[in-house]
């Protein structure tokens, strides 16, 4: 089992640092400016370097996203409870869902900025919100209603009310919908939460961080800041992975991983 799984990432890693001899003999070689692109190695001493900055910042960050993506999906999960209750409300929040995921979080970040206060991490974590609340009530609200017909049909023989339908069918269906939102929601609630700093914030985070070291011409910082975000972005991913195992053992998605 453990030799499958080593095989199996083997050629994960094989790219991995592949792609990092060809950046720093490409670098060395070409004789790249660092303000263009710094070598791996010169990242690699820049984030020794301000590690317990970057972590500060990570964190406040980090922070921001999770508080974002939580209420973002409770109020998409509600509103998804409610449109496959009502069909005159989904059909009147499916155009708004399509146009609020078609604005790009750049238009989000200056209005929720002028309501909450430039440096309050409100103002963050409602852009995350925003972002998040849609594509989680859009998933949830599919995995509520595509449920394979005999099952109803079998419910129905046991004359089960629609509230037990919900519980024993419905609820258990949408769960790797539900899932599915949550990878998705882990990457935008972060990357959301990091083009709002752009705009202004604290010095303290991560987007005011790469912002301003961009500035003063310290491009290895930021791309150590960049970097750590990514570290962060794939540990928030994994943590939701695994919760999903061990929620849902029985879904086709775990079961092929646990093979894996």
């Amino acid at each position: 089992m453990k030799t499958k799984g080593f095989q199996y990432y083997l050629p994960t890693i094989v790219v991995f640092f592949a792609v990092l001899a060809i950046w720093e003999g490409g670098v060395r070689v070409f004789n790249i400016q660092r303000f263009l692109l710094p070598a791996p190695s010169v990242i690699f001493t820049a984030f020794i370097d301000i590690f317990p900055r970057l972590i500060s910042s990570a964190l406040y960050t980090f922070r921001g996203a999770v508080l974002g993506m939580l209420i973002g999906s409770i109020v998409g999960i509600l509103l998804a409870f409610t449109t496959i209750r009502f069909a005159l409300i989904r059909e009147g929040l499916l155009p708004f869902a399509i146009a609020a995921n078609s604005v790009p979080i750049i238009a989000f970040a200056p209005i929720m900025n002028n309501w909450f206060g430039l440096t309050n991490q409100l103002s963050k974590i409602m852009i995350v919100a925003v972002i998040v609340v849609f594509p989680m009530m859009i998933n949830v609200a599919r995995g509520l209603v595509l449920v394979e017909p005999a099952k109803l049909e079998l419910m129905r023989s046991y004359a089960a009310t629609p509230l037990e339908v919900l519980l024993k069918v419905r609820i258990p269906n949408a769960l790797p919908f539900f899932f599915n939102a949550l990878k998705i929601c882990s990457t935008l609630s972060l990357i959301g939460a990091i083009v709002s700093e752009y705009f202004g914030g604290p010095r303290g985070t991560l987007g005011v961080f790469i912002t301003q070291e961009a500035a003063l011409f310290k491009f290895a910082n930021a791309w150590a800041a960049i970097i750590i975000s990514a570290i962060l972005g794939m540990l928030f991913y994994l943590l939701i992975l695994l919760l999903e195992r061990v929620s849902i053992p029985w879904h086709a998605s775990t079961q092929n991983t646990n093979e894996a």
